[in-house]
């Protein structure tokens, strides 16, 4: 479960509300819908255009502005001396200090003992990254731009973050959490799954798993049970951040999509949500490219207003929320429709034999309010295979499915008859085997008053006699 959670602005109010540029308007094949009926040839699709509505900031010295650059220099600075200088752990300073008051209890052992010291100090780093800035290592301008961004460009502000964030990894040995065990129990609650448009890794927080009074009592049942709990999410957090390139012009950072579907109320989850947060906030930052939340219920707007005066503003922009009917239309601005699972409206399924990373890009169509298209997929070798995914967003369509043959003599063959889809039809996924030359039609009429986004893929797979 998210730590950045719960918190919107209060004029993020209406079903979706972005605090990005609007998604660009597809164009795709709106010349073919005529206004009452057209043919979108699937042998020549036109393909999805992914999104630009949003990009991390660059990590590219050249791209950064003069103050920029500047208060970097200047944490780098800080930094190296801090760590040559062994004062980056203010606890082991006073323990050296009060070891030198004792030279006579053994000189030599305190020696020894510093000099260990000066070794793990100077071997300091953060996700990987080796921190000491004259060793050179490729990512600590991106990670050390993530502190400055979370603070403002304030040099103080931000060594002291870094400072903290390190303090609390070592006491807390969080590099050892990502092996640990938590059982199995959580596992619904929150998991990493494919990638959005810009490569960032998408981690989806289920709150509805939750809802279950034995698996919260489990959770936050006790304050014991609190701190495994945000343990558990640091592990999760730690193993996202193992799918980063922290490098300049690397993907660092996540998607975080928060389902509040079935979710506890703002009563149950309130302790446990600002302990997150404040962890998380304090402890990752810039770490999270957007947080998108859906299945927003009412309460939502309450929790957000207990929660907001947590969160800076630079967090609060990132958040993106939208309302039940609107999920699979907002998710498809920033994830690819075949990287959304198959419950929130996309085409991925598990442990899917028909459809690979390798098949090609979805195409898409829009279809004009009282129109009507139709895809057609050539069938020319007998005996092979035809499968399709596809999907309307918001539906209110009427659909079918035919096998039309080339030969003008033979019969037209019913794939699914004709029916009404309602609003909240999952992506319909359908095969064919052709005994003859021709092709699948699958005509989609539109009799609503607002155009729509007709997203589809095929594939043939080829017979193996």
């Amino acid at each position: 479960m998210t730590a950045e959670v719960m918190a919107q602005e209060e004029t993020q109010a209406a079903e979706v509300v972005v605090a990005v540029e609007p998604l660009k308007e597809e164009k795709v094949a709106e010349e073919n819908v005529k206004p009452r009926e057209s043919s979108v040839e699937a042998s020549k699709p036109k393909m999805v255009e992914k999104s630009s509505s949003y990009k991390e900031e660059s990590n590219y010295l050249s791209d950064l502005k003069e103050f920029e650059r500047k208060a970097l220099s200047e944490l780098k600075s800080k930094l190296e001396e801090a760590i040559l200088g062994n004062t980056l752990f203010e606890p082991k300073k006073e323990a050296l200090l009060e070891n030198e008051e004792k030279k006579n209890e053994g000189e030599e052992k305190e020696e020894e003992e510093e000099k260990k010291v000066d070794v793990e100090e100077n071997d300091v780093s953060l996700w990987g990254v080796p921190l000491l800035p004259s060793k050179g290592a490729e990512g600590v301008d991106v990670v050390l731009l993530k502190f400055l961004r979370a603070r403002e460009f304030k040099v103080n502000d931000a060594f002291e973050m870094l400072k903290k964030t390190l303090k609390w990894r070592k006491e807390s040995k969080i590099d050892s959490a990502v092996d640990e065990d938590f059982g199995s129990d959580l596992a619904s609650a929150a998991y990493m799954n494919g990638v959005d448009h810009e490569g960032h890794p998408v981690c989806y927080n289920i709150f509805g798993a939750f809802e279950s009074e034995e698996l919260y009592q489990k959770t936050f049942g006790t304050e014991e049970k609190r701190s495994e709990f945000l343990r558990w999410r640091c592990q999760l957090m730690e193993k996202g951040i193992q799918k980063l390139n922290l490098k300049p012009g690397g993907v660092s950072s996540l998607l975080q999509i928060n389902d509040l579907k079935n979710s506890p109320g703002p009563s149950k989850l309130r302790v446990a949500t600002k302990q997150t947060l404040a962890m998380l906030q304090d402890n990752y930052p810039e770490m999270v490219a957007k947080n998108i939340f859906i299945n927003v219920p009412f309460w939502y707007y309450a929790l957000n207003a207990l929660l907001s005066p947590f969160l800076t503003q630079r967090t609060k922009s990132k958040f993106v929320v939208a309302r039940p009917n609107k999920v699979t239309e907002t998710l498809t601005k920033y994830i690819p429709i075949e990287e959304i699972p198959l419950h929130y409206g996309g085409f991925k399924r598990e442990n899917d034999s028909e459809f690979s990373s390798q098949d090609g890009a979805v195409s898409e169509l829009i279809l004009k309010a009282g129109s009507t298209a139709t895809i057609e997929v050539p069938a020319l070798e007998v005996g092979n295979s035809l499968c399709w995914d596809l999907t309307v967003l918001g539906w209110e369509v009427s659909y079918k499915e035919e096998f039309v043959p080339t030969d003008e003599g033979s019969y037209t063959v019913i794939v699914q008859k004709g029916k009404k889809m309602g609003s909240q039809e999952w992506p319909l996924r359908n095969t064919f085997m052709n005994s003859e030359p021709g092709k699948v039609v699958l005509t989609i009429e539109n009799t609503s008053n607002k155009k729509k986004r007709v997203l589809y893929r095929y594939k043939t797979i080829k017979s193996s006699f």
